[in-house]
Formats: structure tokens, C-alpha cells, sequence
């Protein structure tokens, strides 16, 4: 091709007659500099005193914008605010507590979904009708049901889906609604009391928090409609005459007797119910009516808690008292006994049905049992606490209500407590009651000796509490030690033996705490008590003050690595906040020896990331870290997703703060980042999770430095790309790395001449492995261009070439390539024309070698749009105009290197050769302008031309008629394609102006387009 096209310019006439301009780069350089001028005033320093004492005068008059920053109008706006939201509390109350609500059963719904099938032994008439439930042997249910297997009887047992019980809830609903707006009140009443009936059945335990709410629904939906009968006839008389419009906050007194009377009935209709449960819950659903009758309810709700204890199973008991909490909310009450005492209550049931000897199914059933009433008190919890975070004597006197003290004894309390009980009152309580009570909820957890509810998850709660505020550094380090020394000693009773640093720790514990017996230790015993657990208790008095060290040791599984970290975790905040060195070495430590040497499991993968990655946010330097004991001994242990997460962690670290010097800390880099590229699917090397990691290894890879060994870094990028060889990204990072080091090394002189030779030889080697031709490309230029720098003159020559063949191998003849990025490709080869003008010319293959390269691409190429290829013929222009100069504007770093200016210098044989190929490469300019049809891009082609043409030829009538004429005829064409104030058109026409010499012939063509013609 290339000789075809060498053929072709031979054969073409000359029709040009063209000089090239003279161009001084020096004096343009000289005259385009900005000129300076003196200042007294550094622009980089704080402005003068004076500039802050300057006062903006306050304008006077009125000002009819609104200004919401303006102090008195925020006031204004505010104290506004707070009347509005004043006066609607009550109803924003009631608001907030019905969508809590509606919140929490859909919880309880996600959290315990409705079986496929269930079986109940005694089918209530109420869901039997209009569903498809059929009978089934008592051999299979016994085999099916395992919920039940004391039943006595099970030949009527019958067998109805889910969804069948829950569709005939609704029908239920849908049937009560249609029979009060039909005014028949009595069978709403009777099918609500059905529905109500249906919380007495247990037979399923999974099946009642669905239960629950579905009939629950219900009775709201009863009580809603009957509070507005009740409303209605406080507010209109019989005959429809309007009396009154309640208030929001209304007394018994504004009641009208007949509104009265029927209150009175419907609370007489529901206490007529036989059965207890269905009774409570009907008068739970209409107990807001209360206000109709008496101004403070509350007795009555009392009663209904101490109807409440006849309720003796305990789930059917905790979701009874759950309702009562949510139909108390509907009331303004400030009180919250009544809640104090269903979580006493609830308490006592719980103990009760826990306390017996038995295991096998049993057990596992009293495990389902707990966490189908752990709901409950979640509720009740939150109820008891949403209105009492800000008063101290109110949190003091509820948990002296529940049984709870402020001293250690006090909080020990008559029993055990329940471990869900305190798990959700640890949740409520507020901050600083924690801090100042720690000794005391930890012997509260673990006095709690129920095994349905694993203890770490208080322990672990407890730790976040306490990391939500900060307090004074004596009162951290009580507790953090408390929290070890329960660890230490349970896994002591375990007859596990500590390690080196726990026991370094807990003697240094000892010492300080006997150390300051004159101070303020005032006892330390140990007795074992039972077969299972002993008790170790410390007590102390620190700089601040006196605390209680209290720590009842309980037999359990807590030398388990992910009980051990599901509690360390919780605390590392504190440890690390509070740089307690020694608490941290000893975690480090307890993790090390529990995780060495097992399998770990998905669960403890996640929360060994959780500690690492709270460790790495916590320390700046990666120094730090990695010194850290035991650190690299438990990220060897981890694998999978959470050991990537990690590696990605360290890496982003390590490549953030600066270059990478540390021998040993490259190679550990090195090792994460094999083993992050290991783990990553390389199928589908295009999906966003797999980009940040291949960003971080080649990011890596970049910030090494190994100062003066460069052999050195050349061998470590050897191994990269022997290692990371897939990732494609990271090759351009490890040529440019290369190239880097050879420009390093030339900077010392030509001592390093090899080894830029070595870097070099790298280079090529690795830039054909690079899949995109583009990134390719510029590779090839970037290698080349420093070839030309160290003086290798035939490497940076086969480069070029190398790099303008890449271009000739890359078409989109793949269908998955629709698009090119013709702004960086334009740029790239412009770039190339920048380097020839450094490069000698050789004459046995011709001066003009490269454009004529280039020519050809741009001739063969069909993804060349032709913007791209007119912007091309510009720069071959600009570049044969260069080469036509006296003097080169740049020459390479090497002096040994000559120019072409001084090559052929006076050799008439360069001149004519550059003359030649830029009259044809002109020709085909105003060609390939004539051939653009959309207008407003031909006039803007032909505008950059005429810029090119002018600021390389000699524009004048007598000596270049011909480069005169074409410009001529590519503004014509401009103007003709743009508008007349076009400003691109008409600088163009003053800067031709300015070219032409002051002749009478080229007035004639100054005046022909004069500016303000245009």
C-alpha cells in the first residue's frame, strides 16, 4: 500500500505554487510570554487587617425579599414552627405510634412467614366454612406434626394450607365490615368474638404471630368502627341535629348521656363473653372508649393486667399483653406501670415454663417458644422507655420496678433474669445509665442461666451501647477488663489453657488492683457455687472514683471462636478509640489461639472482617498495623469474599499515603495481591465488583519504589507480569512503570544506557499482550519517544513503526465494537506528528517515511470519520512545515542525536521532497472539505484548514497566488455554510488581514473581506 502510494503522489502534477514560512520560535515564544509586573502584595498570604475593619454599611428602607438566614425572621419562623407543632402532638403522636405499629407486623410477619400446610386438631367452625380443609390419618400427622406430640386425641385432626387460613381471615374481615355498615351489629359483634376465639388455639406455635396480627386487624378494625358510633352520638342528636364538635383532649363531662348509654352497652356486651382471652382482647379493641365515660382510665387498664395473669400459657399470655401496649398508645396516658408489670409478669410465666429438667423436643420447643415471645418484648420494651430517654429518675424508678437496683445487689435481684428480657431493656436504656451501671448489667447477664438465649449477644449489645458515647478512660478500662476476665475465666473453666498474653494481662491486672489496695480494694473472694459456674469478684477504687468490679462465671461454650467474636467485635470501638494497647494485643492473641489451626465458618469469616476492618479504619499507616501481633497470623485464616474485602482494604491503605519503599512490606503487598487476584473470576473480568480489586493490584504496582535499586524494580515488574499477566489494565501500568525507571536512569547520565536498554526491551515485549489497539498505540509512542530521549535511535524507530502498523491491524470488523473513541485516536496520532519532528530522517527509506505512514491509514481506514482525517491532513501540514524550518523548535534530550535541520541542511533534495507531499496532502484537504455535506460542519473543516494553510505558507498575491486562492476559497465556502457573525469566521478573516503585506494586490482581497463587511 504504502508503495501504491508513493506511485500515486509521483504521478500527480504540481498545481500548487507555495513557499513555507519562516518561523523564529524563539521570538514568537518571547512574544506570547504575559508580562510582569511588580506587587507588594504576596497573592498566597492572608488579606491585611484593614480588608477584615471594613464594614458594609446596612441599606435602610424596605426590603421586600425575605431573607430566611436573617436572625429575627429564624426566630419568627421557628417560634411559628413550634406553636404548630404544638398543637398537633396528640394527633402527630397517634401518627407515629399507628405506623410503629403497622411496622412491627409486618416484621412479625417476615420473621415467622406462614407454613405451607397446618393441622389443627379441633378446626373452628369459623375457618372450616367455605375452605378445603380435608381429613388426614392420625399415623402421618403424627409423623408431620411435630409441633404437637402430646396431643391426645388425633382422628379429627384436619389439615388446611396457609394460605386458605389467612384468606379466610379476610373473609372474615371483609363480612364484619359489610355487617356494621348494614346495621347489623350483633353478628359483627359475634364473628369479631370468633375471631377473637382463634388466639386461644396454640397447636402450631409458628402460626401465631400470623395469627396474631391477622386477628388483631380485626379487632382494630371493630373498635375504630364502634368509636365512631360512640362519637357520632356525642355529636349529633337522633334526629340528626348537630350538638358539638369534641375537642381533640375531651373530658368525660362534654358526654351526652345517650353516647354514654351506648358505651356502657358495648363494654356490657363484651364482658358477657365466657372465655377469658377472647374477653380481654374485645375490650382491649374498644378500651379507647373508656374516655367517653371516665377522664382517666387507667384503673381499668390495671384490671385488665391482673386479668390478664389468668392467662397461664406463656405465648398466648406475651401477645395478649403485646396488644394491651399497642391499645394503651391510643390513650394519653403518661403512665407506664401498666407495662412494668406485663414484663414482670411475662417473667415469671417464662421462668416458669423454662425451669423444668427436660431436653430432647422439648428443649428445641422452649427455644421456639422464646423467640416467638422475644417480639413482645421488644414492643413493650420501646413502649416502656420512647417517653423516659431524658429523665434519670424515671429510668431509676423502671428499673427499680423491675426488680432492678443501682448497686450490685440490687441489680442481682430475688431471680435470674430472662436473657431476651435484658437483651431488649439494654437496647432502651439510655447511654450514660449504661456507663454508670456496667458492673451491675454484667452480672446481670450473667446471672441470666437460660440456655434458649445465647448470653455473647448481650454481651455484645452491651459493647455497643457503651462505644455510642465516650467516657472518662478509668471507667473504660473497668469495663473492657471485666469483659476479658469473664473470657479469661470461663475458657479456664473449661480447662482450656490461657495464652502467654491473657495471663501477662491478667497478672498486670492483678498487680495494679493489689497495687491500690490502700487506695479503695476493699475485697477479693472466690468461691465456686454449684457444679457449673463460680463467681470472681473485684472490687476497686480508681482516680475518679469508685468502681465495682463484679464477674459471675458461668459454664458455656464462649472458648468458641464465634462467640469470642461475636463479643470482642462489639468492643473493639472502645479498645481502639481509647488506645488500650495492652486490651487490643490480648484480643488479638484470644482470636489467634481460637482460630489457628480449625475451619472456620461462614459466620466467623464475617466477623473476624468486621474486627480487621474496624483495625485498618482505626490506624492511618499500614506500618502500625502490620505490626500489630498475630495480625498477618489471622488474615492467613481467612478465605472466600470476606479475605478479598480485606485484601482490597489493605491494599487501598497501603497506595493512598505515598510511594511503597519497605522491602518486606512490597513483598507482603505482592503475596495480597496474588492471593486477591486469585480469587477473582476472570469470565467476567467486565462486572464492576471485579474492577476496584484489578484497580488496587495495578495501583500497587504503580506506587512501588525502590529508590536506587532500579535492577531491582525492573525484576519486581518482571514477576507482576508474570503473576497478574491476565489483567490487562495492570500492563499499561507496567509499561509505563518501565518507562519511568529508563527516564530515572537517564537523568544520572549515560552510565545506565543498558539498563534503559533493558526497559525499553521490557517494554516491547509487553505492550503487543495489550488487547486494545488504542491503549497499544500509545504505549508504542510513549516507549518510542523515550527510546529517542536515551539516544537509541533504531528502538524508537522500530516502535514508530510498530505502533503505526498497530493502527493498520485494528478494524471494527467485531460486531461488539460500534464506537471508537475519535477524540483520544486524533490525539494520538497528532501526538506522533509532534515526536517526527525530533526524529532523523533517513534518506535510503525515505525522508518522508512516517506521513507518507500516515497518509496511508488515514486513506485505508473506513472507521476515520472525516473530521478526524481533515484534522490529520492539518497536522501533516503543520509537521511538513516544521521540518521545512531553519531551526526546529524542540530537539531530543541527547545531544547526539541531530535534527533534520541540520542533517539537510541546504540539501535542495529535503526541500522539494517535504514541497511535494504537502501539495498533495493539500489537495486532499480542499477535497475532502468539498465532500462534507452537512453545511455548518464543512464551514467549520474549512475554517481550520484555511488557520493551518495560513500559519504554514506564505499568503501573498505576487509570490504564493495559489495558497492566496485557497484560502480565498475555503473562507467563500466558510461564509456561505455559517452565519456572517460566525466568530470562529471572523477571526479567521482577521488574522488573514494581518498576514497579507501591505500591497495593492492583496488589498484588494483584505478589502473583499473586510471585517465589518461581515
Amino acid at each position: 500500500m504504502m508503495e501504491l502510494k508513493d506511485q500515486r503522489l509521483r504521478s500527480r502534477k504540481s498545481v500548487f505554487r507555495m513557499e513555507f514560512r519562516r518561523r523564529d520560535y524563539s521570538a514568537e515564544e518571547q512574544g506570547h510570554v504575559l508580562r510582569r509586573s511588580r506587587t507588594d502584595h504576596h497573592p498566597l498570604l492572608p488579606p491585611s487587617p484593614s480588608f477584615h475593619n471594613q464594614v458594609v454599611p446596612e441599606k435602610n428602607g424596605n426590603n421586600d425579599f425575605f431573607d430566611p438566614l436573617r436572625g429575627l425572621n429564624a426566630e419568627d419562623s421557628t417560634s411559628a414552627e413550634e406553636k404548630a407543632a404544638n398543637t398537633t402532638t396528640t394527633t402527630n403522636n397517634s401518627q407515629v405510634s399507628s405506623k410503629e405499629w403497622t411496622s412491627f407486623k409486618r416484621f412479625l410477619m417476615q420473621k415467622f412467614p406462614v407454613s405451607k400446610m397446618i393441622s389443627i386438631a379441633s378446626m373452628p367452625d369459623v375457618i372450616i366454612k367455605s375452605s378445603t380443609s380435608f381429613r388426614k390419618s392420625s399415623e402421618s400427622s403424627h409423623l408431620e406434626e411435630v409441633d404437637d406430640p402430646q396431643r391426645i386425641s388425633q382422628e379429627d385432626v384436619k389439615v388446611i394450607t396457609g394460605q386458605e387460613y389467612v384468606s379466610r381471615l379476610h373473609e372474615l374481615k371483609d363480612e364484619i365490615n359489610r355487617a356494621w355498615h348494614a346495621e347489623d351489629r350483633v353478628t359483627a359483634l359475634k364473628l369479631t368474638i370468633k375471631v377473637a376465639k382463634l388466639l386461644m388455639d396454640k397447636s402450631v406455635l409458628q402460626f401465631y404471630p400470623t395469627l396474631f396480627v391477622l386477628a388483631t386487624d380485626v379487632l382494630d378494625m371493630l373498635g375504630d368502627m364502634v368509636w365512631k358510633r360512640i362519637q357520632q352520638k356525642a355529636e349529633f342528636s337522633e334526629d340528626g341535629t348537630f350538638l358539638c364538635s369534641l375537642p381533640e383532649n375531651f373530658k368525660a363531662s362534654d358526654i351526652c348521656s345517650d353516647a354514654k348509654e351506648t358505651c356502657n352497652n358495648w363494654f356490657c356486651k363484651v364482658g358477657s363473653i365466657r372465655e377469658l382471652l377472647p374477653r380481654i382482647y374485645l375490650e382491649l379493641a374498644i378500651f379507647p372508649c373508656w374516655r367517653f365515660l371516665i377522664d382517666q382510665p387507667l384503673d381499668s387498664l390495671q384490671r385488665l393486667v391482673m386479668m390478664a395473669r389468668g392467662v397461664v400459657d406463656p405465648l398466648a399470655s406475651a401477645y395478649c399483653r403485646l396488644y394491651m401496649a399497642h391499645c394503651a398508645r391510643k390513650l394519653p396516658l403518661s403512665d407506664i406501670g401498666h407495662l412494668v408489670t406485663c414484663v414482670n409478669d411475662t417473667k415469671i410465666l417464662v421462668m416458669r415454663h423454662i425451669s423444668a429438667n427436660e431436653d430432647g423436643h422439648f428443649a428445641d420447643k422452649k427455644r421456639l417458644l422464646v423467640s416467638l415471645m422475644e417480639p413482645t418484648i421488644e414492643y413493650i420494651m420501646k413502649c416502656i422507655f420512647e417517653n423516659t430517654s431524658q429523665s434519670q429518675r424515671q429510668v431509676d424508678s423502671v428499673l427499680l420496678e423491675l426488680g432492678l437496683g443501682r448497686n450490685q445487689e440490687d441489680l442481682c435481684g430475688s431471680s435470674p433474669c430472662i436473657s431476651f428480657v435484658l437483651h431488649h431493656l439494654l437496647k432502651e436504656l439510655p447511654t450514660e445509665v449504661i456507663w454508670s451501671n456496667f458492673v451491675g448489667i454484667l452480672h446481670l447477664i450473667e446471672c441470666s442461666q437460660d440456655h434458649y438465649f445465647d448470653q455473647c449477644l448481650n454481651y455484645r449489645l452491651l459493647g455497643f451501647r457503651l462505644s455510642e458515647s465516650r467516657s472518662k478512660l478509668d471507667i473504660v478500662y473497668s469495663v473492657v477488663d471485666k469483659v476479658i476476665q469473664v473470657f479469661w475465666c470461663k475458657s479456664q473453666a473449661l480447662g482450656k489453657t490461657p495464652s502467654k498474653v491473657e495471663e501477662l494481662f491478667l497478672k498486670s491486672l492483678a498487680l495494679k488492683k493489689a497495687s491500690s489496695r490502700t487506695s479503695g480494694l476493699y475485697f477479693i473472694s472466690r468461691k465456686f457455687c454449684r457444679e457449673s459456674c463460680f463467681s470472681l469478684r473485684l472490687g476497686f477504687i480508681g482516680s475518679h472514683g469508685m468502681f465495682f468490679c463484679a464477674v459471675v462465671e458461668e459454664v458455656a461454650q464462649y472458648d468458641r471462636l464465634d462467640q469470642y467474636l461475636t463479643v470482642v467485635d462489639a468492643y473493639m470501638d472502645i479498645v481502639l478509640q481509647n488506645q488500650m494497647d495492652n486490651h487490643l494485643k490480648a484480643i488479638l492473641e484470644g482470636i489467634s489461639k481460637r482460630a489457628c489451626h480449625k475451619e472456620i465458618h461462614e459466620d466467623e469469616l464475617e466477623s473476624l472482617k468486621s474486627i480487621l476492618m474496624k483495625l485498618l479504619s482505626h490506624f492511618t499507616d499500614l506500618h502500625d498495623v502490620l505490626g500489630l501481633d498475630h495480625f498477618l497470623e489471622i488474615l492467613d485464616v481467612m478465605y472466600g469474599n470476606p479475605r478479598s474485602n480485606i485484601n482490597m482494604h489493605i491494599l487501598s491503605m497501603a497506595t493512598r499515603t505515598g510511594y511503597l519503599h519497605d522491602l518486606s512490606t512490597i513483598q507482603l503487598l505482592f503475596e495480597i495481591s496474588q492471593s486477591l487476584h486469585d480469587v477473582i473470576d476472570f469470565g467476567s473480568m467486565k462486572d464492576d465488583e471485579y474492577q476496584q480489586p484489578l484497580r488496587l493490584i495495578s495501583r500497587f504496582v504503580e506506587m512501588v519504589d525502590y529508590g536506587t535499586e532500579m535492577e531491582r524494580h525492573l525484576t519486581f515488574l518482571v514477576e507482576c507480569r508474570g503473576a497478574f499477566g491476565i489483567i490487562n489494565e495492570l500492563k499499561e501500568t507496567l509499561v509505563h512503570s518501565s518507562n519511568c525507571l529508563a527516564i530515572k536512569a537517564l537523568k544520572d547520565g549515560r552510565k545506565h544506557l543498558n539498563f534503559v536498554k533493558s526497559c525499553i526491551a521490557f517494554s516491547e515485549v509487553t505492550i503487543p499482550s495489550v488487547l486494545e489497539h488504542v491503549v497499544q498505540f500509545n504505549l508504542y509512542i510513549e516507549t518510542a519517544e523515550v527510546a529517542l530521549l536515551g539516544g537509541l535511535v533504531s528502538h524508537s524507530d522500530g516502535l514508530v513503526v510498530s505502533a503505526i502498523s498497530c493502527l493498520e491491524c485494528f478494524d471494527l470488523t467485531d460486531g461488539s465494537r460500534t464506537s471508537i473513541d475519535a477524540g483520544g485516536m486524533l490525539s494520538s496520532i497528532q501526538k506522533l506528528c509532534s515526536l517526527l519532528v525530533m526524529f532523523p530522517g533517513n534518506p535510503d527509506q525515505g525522508i518522508t517515511r512516517f506521513p507518507n505512514s500516515i497518509l496511508s491509514l488515514i486513506y485505508s481506514k473506513s472507521w476515520m470519520t472525516p473530521r478526524m482525517k481533515i484534522r490529520l491532513f492539518c497536522g501533516i501540514i503543520l509537521l511538513l512545515a516544521t521540518l521545512s524550518q531553519d531551526k526546529l523548535p524542540y530537539y531530543p534530550h541527547c545531544v547526539e542525536i541531530m535534527g533534520n535541520d541540520l542533517l539537510f541542511f541546504g540539501d535542495p533534495s529535503y526541500t522539494h521532497e517535504i514541497a511535494a507531499l504537502s501539495e498533495c496532502v493539500l489537495q486532499d484537504l480542499i477535497s475532502f472539505i468539498e465532500q462534507e455535506p452537512p453545511k455548518a460542519a464543512r464551514g467549520t473543516m474549512a475554517l481550520e484548514a484555511c488557520n493551518c494553510i495560513a500559519s504554514s505558507f506564505v499568503v501573498c498575491f505576487l509570490v504564493c497566488q495559489d495558497i492566496l486562492e485557497v484560502c480565498w476559497k475555503l473562507i467563500e465556502t466558510a461564509r456561505l455554510c455559517l452565519s456572517a457573525y460566525d466568530r470562529y469566521l471572523q477571526s479567521t478573516i482577521k488574522y488573514l488581514n494581518e498576514q497579507l503585506p501591505p500591497s495593492s494586490s492583496n488589498l484588494i482581497f483584505a478589502q473583499h473581506y473586510d471585517l465589518s463587511k461581515c
